[in-house]
């Protein structure tokens, strides 16, 4: 019997759930999920490291290695192929912002 998925801790529910380019009408979107989305901002936009991002999410640093490769892959896929980009899914919940692990660029905190 497996082990059970842990959930992810996430920040805040993306604002933005979707990205069209022009050209890219018609074409089947690609999905990435909120968890995905979340190692993005984090370690991308908010220059954690993947060590501090998995705190921060409450799984190992292993985990967040795998989930960001797929989401730059998603990515990278998105921009060269012209597809949509829809943000939905994923196994998380949205901190409370409430304790010492939430990093300087957690929502709840302003």
């Amino acid at each position: 019997m497996p082990r059970p998925r842990k959930f992810r801790r996430v920040c805040h529910y993306p604002q933005t759930l979707s990205f069209a380019p022009e050209e890219g009408q018609g074409k089947d979107p690609v999905i990435l999920t909120v968890d995905e989305y979340e190692t993005i901002r984090l370690i991308d936009l908010e220059g954690l490291s993947q060590e501090e991002c998995s705190a921060f999410m409450g799984i190992a640093r292993t985990t967040v290695q795998l989930i960001y490769g797929e989401a730059r892959r998603k990515l990278a896929q998105m921009m060269v192929e012209g597809r949509p980009l829809q943000i939905c899914g994923g196994d998380f919940r949205i901190c409370a912002g409430e304790d010492d692990a939430c990093p300087k660029g957690c929502y709840k905190q302003h």
